[in-house]
């Protein structure tokens, strides 16, 4: 069954952002809002929402707007129901060409949103801050915060920046730039970021912290068949399932039985330059005559070195490592 001019109109407001939709029925009545609103109703109530067609319905319109006619107002024959008779032709304008460079962003940044984490920070190497921030702009919150964390510092510094006061970039800069970010990213098309130690240990934590909650015959038999394939592997992911910065998620009486057996000369080491919350969370579950001889183990030790710190840390950690392999250490959230 063919649709009518408001129904069509219906699924292209359902096909676009809710500010720009808004926008768009700034310049209806209150008849033309409430015809659209029902068909709007009518397709969510029927839960018939047809991906195909409402493509075929946004491709018809964005072809209508391509056509050599677009002067004379060719949005009028794909709308005519409701913008004929519910608004002037000056709001069809300004309908038209809100609608038009909404559909043109989305297509200039279509392939961009759909590459990976890594074909991205590999495309954008070498790029100007400002066409970073552009890029990070048209992503999911999610992915930006992802390529932002695996850029170079300096590069995340300067697009910071960038994103924090943003330039005013016009339709045809922006254009160029999507245009050449996404000729790399078909150059790039599967290739990943090549492992450094650190993204190894990230993703080798993101493991660890994944078995820690699993129950614990389950977890011992996948870090045995972790183990097997690789030892080293294994045994860095049974390290990371608890660190220095699990301390403060770990239930008081557990981490008092732990600090027990720990120096107070270490304990003041491993606490120089710490988060005041893991601080915080030690000072609270060790006695008053405990904290006292840390307190004069601090006053008189000098600065240590970065390894003696790193030492001390695992030091305070180790017993509470070894409680998690036995499935006594309890965790109060990470």
């Amino acid at each position: 069954m063919a649709l009518t001019g408001k129904q069509k109109a219906a699924m292209l407001l359902m096909s676009l952002d809710d500010r720009t939709s808004a926008e768009l029925l700034k310049g209806l009545d209150a008849e033309g809002i409430q015809d659209i609103t029902m068909e709007l109703a009518q397709i969510d109530a029927s839960r018939q929402r047809n991906s195909k067609e409402r493509e075929a319905v946004t491709k018809e319109f964005y072809k209508s707007l391509k056509g050599k006619d677009t002067q004379t107002f060719s949005m009028k024959r794909f709308l005519n129901e409701m913008l004929v008779k519910i608004v002037s032709e000056e709001e069809a304008e300004y309908i038209q060409l809100e609608v038009k460079k909404t559909t043109i962003n989305k297509e200039l940044f279509s392939d961009i949103r759909s590459a990976s984490t890594d074909e991205l920070v590999l495309a954008l190497e070498g790029a100007h801050p400002q066409t970073v921030a552009l890029v990070l702009s048209e992503l999911s919150p999610k992915k930006n915060q992802d390529v932002l964390a695996l850029l170079k510092e300096d590069m995340r510094l300067k697009t910071i920046c960038r994103m924090t006061s943003p330039d005013t970039l016009g339709a045809e800069v922006k254009r160029r730039i999507a245009s050449t970010i996404s000729e790399k990213l078909r150059g790039l098309k599967g290739e990943t970021l090549s492992e450094t130690p650190e993204r190894r240990q990230e993703n080798l934590r993101k493991i660890a912290i994944v078995l820690s909650g699993m129950d614990r015959d389950m977890r011992d038999q996948l870090l045995e068949e972790i183990c097997d394939n690789d030892n080293e592997t294994g045994t860095m992911v049974k390290r990371l399932m608890v660190t220095w910065k699990d301390v403060v998620s770990i239930a008081d009486r557990a981490l008092q039985e732990s600090l027990r057996n720990v120096d107070s000369s270490k304990l003041a080491v491993a606490l120089y330059g710490a988060e005041e919350e893991i601080a915080e969370k030690i000072r609270k579950n060790i006695s008053e005559r405990a904290a006292s001889m840390l307190d004069e183990e601090i006053a008189m030790m000098q600065e240590p070195l970065e390894q003696e710190i790193l030492d001390a840390r695992e030091e305070v950690v180790s017993p509470l490592r070894q409680a998690n392999e036995d499935g006594t250490l309890r965790m109060t959230g990470r």
